[in-house]
C-alpha cells in the first residue's frame, strides 16, 4: 500500500477514536478529563432544587477574621436572623448564596472594609407525606429528592396506592396540586405529599 494511502487511513482512524472517545463539548468549553458534576448539577443528571430559605431553617454564617460576628441562626417565622452587629436580616426568598451577599452588603455598610462571607444551611424544613404510604409522617428534605424517594423514605406504596399521580401542596400554598409522577418530580422543602386511594 503507498505509503500517502496509509497515513490518509492512519489519519482518519485517529479523528475517529477521538470523536468516539471524549466527551462532547459544547462550543466555547474546555474539555476537561475526569470531569465531575459541575457546580449545581446532581451527578445523576436529575436538577437539584435551588434552595430558597424561610422560616424553621437553621444556618451557619461565618465571618472570616472576625468569628464573634457569625455563628449559627435559626430563621425565624417572620424570615429574620438577628445577627451581632448589623442586627435583624430578612432571609425570605433568598438562597443560601444571596444571603451570604446581603451579610457581605450590610458588613461593608460602615463596619467592615471588604468583608468575606460564608453561609452554609445546616437543617431545612421537612416535607410530610400522606394517605397510601406504608409510614406517613414528617420526614427530613434532602436536594435533589424526588417524590420517588419521598415515597421510599415512608416506607413504599400501599397495595392501594395511586401510583401514577400525587398531590403536593407548597409551603405558603392554600391548595394542592395534582401532578403526574415521574423519575423526575421533585420536592420541595415543606412540602406535603398526599398519595390517593386508586379505584379498582
Amino acid at each position: 500500500m503507498p505509503s500517502g494511502v496509509s497515513r490518509t487511513m492512519a489519519t482518519r482512524l485517529m479523528t475517529l477514536f477521538l470523536a468516539t472517545a471524549l466527551p462532547a463539548v459544547a462550543p466555547g468549553q474546555e474539555a476537561v478529563p475526569g470531569r465531575m458534576a459541575a457546580a449545581g448539577e446532581a451527578a445523576t443528571g436529575l436538577p437539584i432544587y435551588n434552595y430558597v430559605l424561610s422560616g424553621g431553617d437553621r444556618v451557619r454564617v461565618v465571618v472570616f477574621g472576625d468569628p464573634a460576628l457569625g455563628g449559627e441562626f435559626t430563621i425565624a417565622g417572620s424570615g429574620l436572623i438577628a445577627m451581632p452587629l448589623i442586627g435583624e436580616v430578612d432571609v425570605r426568598g433568598l438562597t443560601s448564596t444571596q444571603l451570604q451577599d446581603r451579610i457581605v452588603a450590610k458588613l461593608a455598610d460602615g463596619y467592615i472594609k471588604d468583608p468575606r462571607v460564608a453561609v452554609e444551611v445546616l437543617s431545612t424544613r421537612p416535607f410530610y407525606i400522606l394517605g397510601e404510604v406504608n409510614k406517613p409522617g414528617q420526614y427530613p428534605f434532602a436536594n435533589g429528592l424526588t417524590i420517588l424517594g419521598a415515597v421510599a423514605q415512608a416506607g413504599g406504596y400501599t397495595y392501594r396506592a395511586k401510583t401514577k399521580q400525587v398531590f403536593i401542596k407548597h409551603a405558603g400554598q392554600n391548595e394542592e396540586v395534582a401532578e403526574n409522577v415521574t423519575a423526575t418530580t421533585l420536592v420541595a422543602p415543606g412540602d406535603t405529599i398526599r398519595i390517593k386511594e386508586r379505584w379498582f
